[in-house]
């Protein structure tokens, strides 16, 4: 069991930073102003970064949970079944029923989000919004006692993952190629990621 929730949190990591790093270099204001969060508050002679850094990191923060909002890796939770008859929101719910929540709908739903396909971490600067499981704009993890159990080890694989790749490097297209030559199409069923591989070309960053 310990194999499989570390294996689900790694394929699903990989697959964040890889739609968090589509979206920075489409989105260059975005990328600059999380490059420069990390690298005036963290100074330019750190040979090593560790989580005790992530803290001191709002704006970072707020652009890996745009990512988890706009990119779920698994758009569908698992199924749940309802345990008696309930009514919710005017629906009667039958025992047994089984139900299948779409948090890929519920986080570009327009009556709940504005500008809902636009990527921008600006959306919550004023909000208190999170992706843990308490606010149900939001679950990218699920929530309750089914909650991802990978939850924590997931998360700290992207941020410390993103952290590395934005302190270290700055980043640029292949030559010949613009971000409108990038393709954004999705692939999969329960975990969705993006189709075609992102190549982006790394430049030290001194």
């Amino acid at each position: 069991m310990c194999q499989d929730i570390f294996l689900a949190g790694v394929n699903t990591s990989a697959i964040t930073l890889a739609w968090a790093m589509t979206e920075l270099i489409r989105n260059r204001r975005v990328m600059k102003k999380v490059q420069d969060e990390i690298r005036t508050t963290l100074g330019d002679k750190k040979e090593r970064l560790t989580e005790d850094d992530l803290s001191q990191l709002h704006y970072f923060k707020l652009m890996v949970k745009e990512t988890f909002r706009l990119h779920p890796a698994a758009p569908l939770l698992l199924p749940r079944e309802a345990m008696s008859e309930i009514k919710i929101q005017g629906y009667d719910i039958p025992a047994k029923t089984q139900m299948i929540i779409n948090v890929y709908s519920i986080a570009r739903d327009p009556k709940i989000w504005t500008n809902p396909d636009e990527f921008n971490p600006d959306r919550f600067l004023e909000s208190s919004i999170d992706y843990k499981g308490l606010n149900y704009e939001l679950l990218p993890f699920g929530s309750g006692r089914r909650i991802c159990p990978g939850m924590m080890m997931g998360i700290a694989n992207v941020e410390m993952g993103l952290l590395n790749l934005l302190y270290f490097f700055d980043w640029g297209m292949p030559e010949g190629k613009t971000v409108n030559d990038m393709d954004l199409e999705e692939t999969g069923s329960i975990i969705v990621s993006k189709k075609a591989t992102l190549e982006l070309v790394p430049f030290i960053n001194n």
